[in-house]
């Protein structure tokens, strides 16, 4: 996998150093990464939807926690928020609590701890903490979101 002598770049899961080369490109490439989610999420919270979808993959596939099991291209992803938005106050509570970020040239992964909040028909404002993962492709100097999964833990 490595030349002879070569050693894996070092990095931490923590997110919060990750060293590509000597370079820096890892730290750039994290903070880019940490950009575009820290804007997905406050265009959640605006309810702005193209916003939303600005930074995804027309090929985007998500696990969401409600049906369906599964969304498949960017015209079934903008329908799942149909759902979202219609469930959440207004203004959306759509918060990261904490982010990592692991970046390589051209292919990063984020996995976040994620609370959003679901309006009963009773009024009620009711929190859901849930995890997030997702899969960035860098295509062309552009990092576009191609995967992304939110899940809870399940029930006991």
């Amino acid at each position: 996998m490595f030349d002879e002598g070569q050693e894996p770049a070092p990095c931490s899961l923590t997110g919060e150093m990750f060293t590509m080369d000597e370079n820096g490109s890892g730290s750039e490439e994290e903070t880019a990464i940490r950009n575009i989610v820290e804007d997905w999420a406050s265009a959640v919270r605006e309810r702005n939807l193209p916003a939303v979808l600005r930074h995804h993959s027309p090929d985007i596939l998500m696990f969401d926690v409600p049906p369906p099991f599964q969304s498949k291209g960017i015209e079934a992803y903008r329908k799942t928020w149909d759902l979202f938005f219609s469930c959440a106050p207004d203004p959306a509570v759509f918060d990261i609590k904490e982010m990592q970020v692991i970046a390589g040239r051209d292919v990063a992964f984020v996995t976040a701890a994620m609370r959003c909040t679901e309006r009963e028909a009773g009024g009620e404002d009711v929190e859901l903490d849930f995890r997030l993962t997702i899969g960035l492709h860098k295509v062309d100097g552009k990092w576009l979101i191609v995967h992304e999964h939110h899940s809870v833990p399940a029930a006991e």
